[in-house]
């Protein structure tokens, strides 16, 4: 099957690591296990035919606890869609399944530095994210 769609530009657009102070670094290095993973799909439209996608990861703590860090990075990436993409569910497939699909190895690699960086050099993510089931579960 070919791609209905090309990608332009792929960039970080944002991102974020937050540790208010030691205390909370040691507190968080301990308990980071506990910390969820996150991701939004959000896209936009531009001019002639091309459309922003991005991909949000969010690590964090979901438990009431005044000491923990954000981590959160949005990675974009720039499509023109092919002229003969009429359907809204044809396009909504290359913006929720297929861009993220293809921009995920560098979103993940680019977050993961983040996080390393960050003082958590251990830290794995446990598995790919996959955007097909994902995609195909928004409609159960």
């Amino acid at each position: 099957m070919t791609e209905k769609f090309k990608i332009l530009a792929k960039y970080i657009k944002d991102m974020s690591s937050e540790t208010r102070d030691i205390e909370t670094f040691l507190f968080v290095k301990e308990n980071i296990s506990k910390y969820q993973l996150n991701i939004d799909i959000t896209s936009k439209a531009l001019k002639n035919k091309l459309i922003e996608v991005s991909a949000t990861l969010k690590f964090e703590d979901k438990e009431p606890n005044e000491k923990k860090s954000h981590y959160e990075i949005v990675y974009s990436a720039i499509i023109r869609v092919d002229d003969d993409v009429k359907e809204k569910k044809d396009l909504e497939r290359i913006i929720l399944r297929d861009v993220p699909t293809k921009i995920y190895p560098d979103l993940e690699k680019s977050f993961l530095n983040l996080i390393h960086n960050s003082g958590h050099p251990d830290v794995k993510l446990e598995r790919e994210i996959d955007f097909n089931k994902l995609y195909d579960e928004r409609f159960k």
